[in-house]
């Protein structure tokens, strides 16, 4: 049943978002409880603690650390398809702080100097979220930034990442960003 479930979950993801999710059913056919568990890890973060700029900003800077094409994209039409503006997701993809607005830069910026380990530069961003945002904000934000990781990294571990490309955004192509992370 649980097999059935995700099997009809991925369906529907890889249709409305025309992504291949090849490496997600591998994981479903081999483990299905493994993969019903990483799932769950998905959806951790509490989407209202936090600006929707600021959580989506946290996760493009996540995926992009890992990927560098569809996982990338299912990022951006994911943004897109929940009401972000255009403009700002193409501000982050090309890491255009100015562009991205406040929330977003402020995010954006976070989730760099977190994956940096840059503390000197972590730390005070840190502290301005939760002055804003609040203790509940910093954990969103923060979740964010690692559940994005989760599948450009499970999809690369398990030899399906191969394809580096553009990214679209609102029907304009956007060269992404690479971060050093």
């Amino acid at each position: 049943m649980l097999k059935m479930f995700l099997t009809r979950w991925l369906d529907g993801f890889e249709k409305t978002f025309n992504y291949d999710a090849s490496y997600m059913r591998h994981v479903l056919r081999v483990n299905t409880a493994s993969m019903f568990k990483f799932s769950l890890g998905s959806q951790a973060a509490d989407r209202k603690a936090a600006p929707m700029e600021a959580l989506f900003a946290a996760g493009l800077v996540g995926t992009l650390s890992e990927d560098c094409g569809p996982c990338v994209q299912v990022g951006v039409d994911i943004a897109t398809a929940q009401g972000m503006d255009p403009a700002i997701i193409r501000a982050v993809i090309a890491g255009d702080l100015q562009g991205m607005g406040d929330a977003a830069s402020l995010a954006y910026r976070f989730a760099q100097a977190s994956l940096a380990r840059d503390m000197e530069a972590c730390d005070p961003l840190r502290d301005e979220i939760v002055r804003r945002w609040g203790d509940k904000g910093l954990v969103a934000v923060s979740l964010t930034l690692m559940q994005a990781r989760m599948y450009p990294t499970l999809k690369y571990a398990l030899g399906y990442g191969k394809a580096c490309s553009r990214v679209k955004v609102a029907g304009e192509t956007v060269a992404p960003f690479r971060l050093a992370a």
